[in-house]
């Protein structure tokens, strides 16, 4: 580690959002990428985005977790083959109530295997993509999640003094992708759909949003989609 540049732990996904985190990580620390497989249907196509991101933003080092216990309690349409990943709603705004697709209490498990990498590292900081406007309304989203999770650090490891950063949470989706532009973010690496992995489909929560966010900041999102939603 250079003696300027502190360390960070990035959750990095792989989609639009986490590498826009990423990359204000490697422009502002020594960032390490956290990334997690839990059994999710795009499993294999999100862990090659992240690496990809990583790569690009020259981050110091890559630690892929495999996680099964969502798969086995089910319950989220991301992880239980036997219900559908629905299409963005028509006549409601997106984030008007929780969706299938809401994995239970996942990002209290992701956060706190970064917490753990990060006492390891001596990182005082963990960057998390996490969106609160502009979302599908998961509730492990929320600022007030963040909160009490920081207190939780706070009281549970050995110094106190790690700090989850959310520099995204009030952000709109727009704010986003420009950001990532200004940033030199590796947008056209990243993979946001829930149920493709060749082709985004273009018409679940994840895709909508995202594709209405490169609309409105004016620019074209860089990856294939089945359907381009007008």
């Amino acid at each position: 580690m250079s003696q300027s540049r502190t360390r960070a732990v990035v959750c990095l996904s792989g989609g639009m959002d986490s590498a826009v985190c990423a990359a204000l990580a490697a422009r502002d620390h020594d960032a390490y990428a956290l990334h997690f497989s839990y059994g999710q249907r795009t499993e294999e196509r999100e862990f090659e985005s992240a690496q990809g991101v990583a790569k690009a933003l020259g981050f110091r080092d890559f630690l892929r977790l495999k996680i099964d216990l969502f798969r086995l309690i089910g319950g989220s349409a991301l992880t239980d083959a036997s219900i559908d990943v629905p299409k963005a709603p028509e006549h409601e705004p997106i984030g008007n109530s929780v969706p299938v697709t809401y994995v239970p209490f996942r990002n209290a498990h992701f956060l706190a295997a970064a917490v753990s990498w990060a006492e390891v590292l001596e990182a005082k900081t963990i960057l998390i993509g996490a969106v609160e406007q502009d979302s599908s309304g998961y509730p492990d989203c929320r600022p007030a999640y963040y909160e009490a999770f920081q207190q939780l650090i706070r009281t549970g490891t050995k110094e106190g003094d790690i700090e989850v950063a959310t520099p995204l949470i009030h952000m709109r989706k727009k704010e986003i992708v420009a950001l990532g532009l200004e940033l030199n973010a590796p947008l056209n690496l990243t993979w946001s759909c829930y149920s493709g992995a060749e082709e985004a489909c273009g018409e679940c929560d994840s895709c909508v949003l995202r594709l209405r966010a490169f609309r409105e900041a004016g620019v074209s999102d860089p990856i294939p989609y089945a359907i381009r939603q007008s």
